[in-house]
């Protein structure tokens, strides 16, 4: 969540589109990102130059030496933001328009790449050099309060407050997973250098963005000084398909502003007859829509065969473990239906997860998670295909504080369960001797089948009750006695005031 200052000047932002004539909040949102994108370039294109320096590697800025745009060869170092942001407005609108437009389309040399794919159609649609002027600064005073912002998060809170602007976001279910949230889920199931990462419903790809953070903070060494690793890196590890090209577009400029060149960012209806992907992935990472329109008659049948339903959080979990190959691990959200619905698909879905495949934690969490963009109350599940079983013992944990107030404001507090969680989830053998009446702990398979594979935490975690004993009657009896003649005393005394 954004606040205070920030939120005003987004705000103003806004307000300076809509007065500038564009008032569609998809076209605005989509011009946002075009030109946060061509900020970004010149801020990574620095920090890239820094970083090489420092290690002592070469470095060709994209911006160097001469452009070619159309027919015309321009200075490069004229399409960087902190250049042309200085240009009179009637020229800058012209350098913007003519030559940056053009050559942010044209950046990426794989036509076949996310980049490419859904910038072809990108149009810069900002009609006056004024309105343009008036943009660059609001964007320069937004990202200077961005870099003085404590929170690593803040970029993802600004695309989810620009998101929430759009009227028809969350139609399908869609809503922007909190990044601490994302974080936790990507910690606890480590990425691996070789790891092929999927996220089926990736929306702005907050998930594979995380996951390749936490790669480039733990895994440096072992990726970026190993060439094929280093390729897999930027190639060929990041997968994600949504229904919603903006969304592609700013997940495709999202990805390639973190530094990942060509991830697999495609148009995709993931559990259509158009998703043939079967054992691919080692690692998926999702928080699928929980509701919204399925057409049935273009549900994939091998999906059908598994959990027959028309609700799509139970099929995108019989798809991740088709898409998965055997050893493959899933952590995703799912909303607190599916862990104890008692329809025929809910039961079979959650026996296949145990039964055939291993389940390792639940992890409740509390309905404010997601507000105060849904109150809906949700859990993470995470599961590795094996086809052969391997459930034993299912760790449980109650989360009840994520750092955040559980209101529509969400405001940061000391209360934090996430540090605990990942502690805890990376030691589970130390969770064996918890109690049922502990934060978390562990419940063996065979109480899980018993219960029809429910598993809401509530079906298996004790509550202690503390005996409270009061004083005996007689003795509230004369307390409230003596407690009258004081009130009495109080009265005749007011009484005595107000005859004076």
């Amino acid at each position: 969540m954004i606040t205070g200052e920030l939120k005003n000047k987004i705000d103003g932002l806004w307000d300076v589109f809509a007065a500038g004539g564009l008032v569609n909040p998809l076209e605005v949102i989509e011009q946002i990102t075009y030109l946060m994108f061509i900020r970004d370039l010149d801020d990574v294109d620095i920090k890239r130059e820094k970083e090489s320096a420092m290690l002592a590697l070469p470095y060709k800025s994209i911006f160097a030496d001469e452009v070619k745009i159309g027919e015309r060869t321009i200075d490069g170092q004229q399409l960087k933001w902190s250049v042309f942001r200085d240009f009179p407005a009637g020229r800058m609108y012209t350098v913007m328009q003519e030559w940056v437009f053009p050559f942010i389309k044209s950046l990426h040399s794989d036509k076949n790449s996310a980049y490419s794919k859904y910038m072809d159609d990108a149009i810069f649609k900002l009609p006056t050099p004024l309105l343009l002027s008036k943009v660059v600064d609001s964007l320069d005073e937004i990202y200077e309060i961005m870099n003085k912002t404590q929170s690593s998060d803040v970029r993802g809170d600004v695309y989810e407050y620009l998101l929430n602007k759009i009227a028809t976001a969350g139609r399908n279910g869609q809503f922007r997973t909190p990044r601490h949230i994302i974080r936790m889920m990507v910690e606890m199931v480590d990425p691996k250098a070789n790891d092929v990462i999927c996220d089926p419903a990736c929306g702005t790809s907050g998930f594979l963005v995380s996951a390749a953070e936490y790669l480039k903070e733990t895994k440096k060494e072992e990726i970026f000084f190993d060439k094929d690793k280093k390729d897999h890196y930027m190639n060929s590890m990041f997968n994600g398909f949504d229904m919603d090209r903006t969304m592609l577009r700013i997940g495709a400029m999202n990805m390639m502003t973190h530094g990942i060149d060509n991830p697999f960012i495609e148009y995709r209806d993931s559990l259509s007859d158009q998703n043939t992907d079967h054992d691919k992935y080692s690692l998926i990472l999702a928080n699928p829509p929980f509701k919204g329109s399925l057409d049935a008659d273009a549900v994939s049948g091998d999906l059908l065969k598994v959990c027959k339903t028309k609700k799509t959080e139970l099929l995108f979990l019989a798809l991740f473990l088709r898409m998965m190959k055997v050893g493959g691990r899933c952590a995703c959200i799912v909303p607190d239906g599916v862990l104890f619905g008692s329809s025929k698909a809910h039961k079979d879905i959650r026996k296949q997860i145990v039964e055939e495949n291993r389940l390792e934690a639940v992890i409740s969490m509390p309905s404010g998670v997601f507000k105060p963009y849904a109150g809906v109350s949700t859990a993470i599940l995470i599961f590795t295909r094996t086809d052969h079983g391997g459930t034993d013992n299912v760790w449980f944990y109650d989360m009840t504080a994520d750092g955040f107030s559980l209101d529509d404001k969400r405001t940061p507090i000391n209360d934090n369960d996430i540090p605990d969680i990942i502690k805890r989830y990376k030691n589970l053998e130390a969770e064996v001797d918890r109690k049922r009446t502990d934060k978390s702990f562990m419940v063996p398979k065979k109480d899980i089948e018993g219960n029809d594979y429910d598993l809401s935490i509530n079906k298996y975690k004790e509550i202690e009750y503390i005996p409270v004993e009061y004083p005996p009657t007689s003795e509230i009896m004369a307390n409230i006695r003596e407690l009258e003649k004081e009130i009495g005393k109080e009265m005749d005394e007011l009484e005595k005031l107000l005859n004076l």
